[in-house]
């Protein structure tokens, strides 16, 4: 075990309990359960790996990854996955809606603040934290084909988890115009780049932090999950068909 390459291969079977050749070449990453759920119950396919820190279910050459929360977690994941080298990789995920967002919008990032300080360890933090184009422009496709609509903008990153009471930092993230704020968007950009995996997000606004009355509760989040998440599943299902149907490759030649 001396390479990267070594490391990976070992460890992506061990955290999520499936072979590397049972892995579909494009990727779905959550960080909540019932999105697997939902994904195992469409395709009625296995959940693998209840008793490991991943989750996964896999159908039609596409695999969801129930990665866990947070930063660290995003980046590890990355990195595993590096081993099978995946065609896309496109994360599910909600966020706090800043702005003049409203629950149950989608948001399809251009780019992530790096304010994790995870990405940090991969690459300098001047280089920003990008989606590949054509994964993104497969997902704006993919929202039409849904008769839905999206906003895009600038997704804050940050590995603080309960900030909702501290007014500072609030009215910085409002100085910093980004749209929306969660845990893993810059992360999965940055590490994603690091391991040459195309990569992308779909961002579901869960909340709106910003007021008291928009902070998140364990109700909230059961209501959103209920009303939108369904819709921002099927959304990135058919996303990652319609590139696995094309057989286009999703990298930036010239950027990456």
């Amino acid at each position: 075990m001396q390479t990267k390459e070594q490391i990976v291969k070992d460890w992506l079977p061990r955290y999520t309990g499936t072979a590397l050749a049972d892995f579909g070449q494009y990727i779905l990453l959550c960080n909540f359960k019932n999105y697997l759920e939902l994904f195992a119950e469409k395709f009625n396919a296995p959940i693998i790996g209840l008793d490991k820190p991943m989750q996964t279910a896999t159908a039609e050459n596409i695999t969801i990854v129930n990665f866990g929360m947070g930063s660290a977690m995003a980046a590890t994941i990355m990195d595993l996955l590096s081993a099978i080298e995946p065609k896309a990789a496109l994360l599910l995920g909600k966020c706090g809606g800043l702005k003049k967002t409203k629950i149950g919008d989608l948001i399809l990032p251009i780019a992530a603040i790096r304010g994790e300080g995870t990405s940090n360890e991969y690459m300098p933090p001047e280089i920003p934290a990008l989606p590949s184009f054509r994964l993104q422009s497969a997902i704006s496709h993919s929202i039409k084909f849904f008769e839905s609509d999206y906003r895009t903008g600038t997704i804050y990153s940050t590995n603080r988890r309960v900030w909702e009471h501290d007014a500072k930092f609030k009215q910085y993230l409002v100085d910093t115009k980004a749209i929306g704020i969660d845990m893993e968007t810059a992360t999965v950009f940055t590490t994603g780049f690091a391991n040459k995996i195309p990569r992308g997000a779909l961002m579901l606004v869960s909340d709106n932090p910003l007021v008291p009355e928009g902070v998140k509760t364990s109700q909230s989040d059961k209501n959103v999950t209920a009303k939108f998440v369904n819709l921002q599943l099927e959304i990135g299902i058919h996303a990652l068909k319609e590139l696995r149907d094309s057989g286009e490759s999703v990298k930036h030649l010239i950027f990456e």
